[in-house]
């Protein structure tokens, strides 16, 4: 038997949460780093990269949440970028800084059209509201993602922790959306 094509995923957001082992003074620090943003109403600061081109948003527990990497080479860098700017600041990080993968939000295509409405009655774990959204979402429990799937045949994965969970979910969609015969 013939071995399914592996389908072909873009990463377009990963979340991180990264972990620092200090506290840190908010105010000192948007006083000493002019890319840093302290909005009202907010209890973090928001630190901007340019390169990569991500976010980053910092609680004074040392608690940092990264946000717009499209990989993890990105989150990496923005790491090492984040520290020189701390150190710079007179924030001395000591220990190594503890990065997880928090969600993966990425695209495929399944390369057909899907009727949404033959899927919404036929499969289990969807929810489809056209009047709300025009796509269906469709929850998997292994790996534990959420796609949304369109009648053009693109998805939008989201909640894996790795890119082997994103390309294993978007495989999982086109053979449920081909085993209820839902393709146009």
């Amino acid at each position: 038997m013939a071995k399914k094509a592996e389908m072909k995923t873009k990463v377009e957001n990963i979340v991180s949460s990264i972990t620092l082992d200090r506290h840190l003074d908010l105010k000192q620090l948007a006083k000493k780093v002019k890319e840093i943003n302290n909005p009202k109403q907010f209890p973090g600061v928001i630190y901007r990269l340019e390169e990569p081109k991500l976010a980053m948003l910092i609680f004074r527990t040392g608690k940092v949440i990264c946000s717009g990497a499209r990989s993890r080479q990105n989150i990496n860098d923005a790491v090492a970028k984040l520290l020189k700017t701390l150190a710079k600041a007179g924030f001395r990080i000591k220990a190594k800084p503890v990065v997880e993968i928090q969600n993966i939000v990425a695209s495929s295509s399944l390369d057909f059209k899907v009727n949404l409405d033959v899927l919404a009655t036929e499969c289990m774990n969807t929810e489809y509201e056209p009047e709300q959204f025009p796509g269906l979402v469709f929850r998997l429990d292994d790996p534990k993602t959420v796609m949304l799937i369109f009648r053009s045949g693109k998805i939008i994965i989201t909640g894996a922790k790795t890119a082997r969970d994103v390309t294993r979910a978007a495989e999982r969609t086109r053979d449920t959306v081909k085993s209820f015969d839902a393709i146009i």
